[in-house]
């Protein structure tokens, strides 16, 4: 039995010079064919040569024929959620009579197997349609096609590709869920904690009571529930709002440590996905509450002050497109000192904490810096990274395998452990 090696090597020789297994055959034996019968000196034996040469050539070109058909696929979405679905219609209009042909749709094993459709004959003007579904498996930018048509000489020595449809691009977003990360304002209340170039969030979130309706307040904020048991000392109406306790800020950075060496391994590595998922989860959370949003990697800074739910897609763009790569947590967090914006709100991300990476979060947690850790965990996780995590005297949020992340987040912030 044929290795795969081997197999793909004869696979790609076929895609390249168009000759099939059977062909490369005949093709090696008319050599040593050749030398026997100089060798021997045996007229037969060149005959048998010059043959399976004529036979080769004949193929090749029988297969060189043109063909005249016109193939359109259906529209396919630019962006799509991982594990999503996608219905794609692929249809091959013949010009002149079409036999013996394949049609194939190449697909990335991220989205699936390639589709084939046999097509024994098609006569002139007549239509082929052929509809197949692919899902998402997981995030990463893709490309589905080219649709291509395949077809042999009668002898099966020869085999001709043509493109029939360009292949298209597919970006997959990470999934992502419904999360709760809070600063929570007496964290940084009263001196000598409170960081020296803070300011509120434009709107707080703990709850800290009603006061009457002033010109200019935001009419959304008022109770109406409240308004209408309330009465004013003159009997008129009363219209209360709301009032939230201060805040800390309106940035948020997300740094999610991409360190190959530290997350799980293999190509789709379970630890890095988790990761990437819930930046993605943070991230989309800030962004509906009109927060700035920023997305750090170990080597770059992958996008700055997303604001707006418009912003949804250029930050899923950005997480579908990341990837491991060898470079530490501590390039990451070097860049933090240079920053000049002290009153941002930084969420590392991350599946081990070793003690480079431990000095520099408390020479930032020193300086006023509001950091929040999550340490996504595995099942060969290093039991000291928790020990670190926890001496960091910063909020901690410990992700399990298998554990959801909403629920995680709110067990562990919801409860006001920060």
């Amino acid at each position: 039995m044929a290795s795969p090696r081997a197999v793909g090597l004869l696979a790609a020789v076929e895609r390249r010079a168009g000759i099939t297994p059977a062909g490369l055959a005949v093709a090696g034996l008319a050599v040593p064919g050749f030398l026997v019968g100089r060798l021997l000196g045996s007229r037969p034996i060149f005959l048998l040569v010059y043959g399976a040469v004529a036979v080769l050539g004949l193929s090749r070109l029988l297969a060189r024929r043109r063909l005249s058909v016109e193939a359109v696929r259906s529209s396919l979405p630019t962006r799509i959620r991982e594990s999503a679905s996608v219905d794609v219609e692929l249809s091959v209009t013949a010009k002149r009579r079409l036999a013996t042909v394949v049609l194939e749709e190449e697909l990335p094993e991220a989205l699936g197997a390639a589709v084939r459709v046999p097509v024994p004959l098609l006569p002139s003007g007549q239509t082929v349609q052929h509809g197949y579904r692919f899902t998402a498996r997981r995030r990463g930018v893709f490309s589905v096609g080219p649709l291509v048509a395949e077809w042999s000489d009668p002898f099966g020595l020869t085999r001709k590709r043509v493109v029939l449809a360009p292949a298209e691009t597919v970006i997959v977003h990470p999934s992502y869920e419904g999360v709760t990360d809070r600063v929570i304002s007496r964290e940084w209340e009263d001196p000598p904690e409170r960081p020296p170039l803070s300011r509120p969030w434009p709107s707080g979130f703990e709850f800290y009571g009603m006061r009457d309706y002033v010109a200019g307040d935001d009419p959304r904020r008022i109770n109406w529930l409240a308004s209408a048991r309330s009465v004013a000392a003159d009997g008129s109406e009363r219209y209360l709002v709301r009032e939230s306790e201060q805040g800390i800020t309106d940035r948020v950075r997300l740094l999610l440590d991409t360190d190959a060496t530290h997350h799980a391994p293999g190509k789709d590595s379970e630890t890095f996905e988790r990761a990437v998922r819930v930046a993605a989860s943070l991230g989309v959370r800030h962004l509906d509450d009109g927060f700035a949003v920023t997305l750090e990697s170990n080597g770059a800074r992958l996008a700055q002050a997303l604001r707006g739910t418009r912003s949804r897609i250029p930050l899923l763009d950005r997480l579908a497109e990341v990837q491991p790569e060898k470079a530490s947590m501590s390039g990451c967090l070097d860049r933090l000192f240079l920053d000049p914006q002290r009153n941002t709100h930084n969420v590392l991300i991350t599946p081990h904490i070793d003690d480079a990476t431990a000095r520099r979060i408390k020479v930032l947690l020193s300086r006023g810096t509001a950091m929040l850790v999550v340490l996504v965990m595995w099942e060969e996780s290093d039991p000291a990274a928790v020990h670190r995590a926890a001496a960091l005297g910063c909020g901690v949020v410990e992700l399990q395998p298998g554990a959801s992340i909403g629920r995680t987040f709110m067990r562990v912030v919801g409860a006001g452990a920060r």
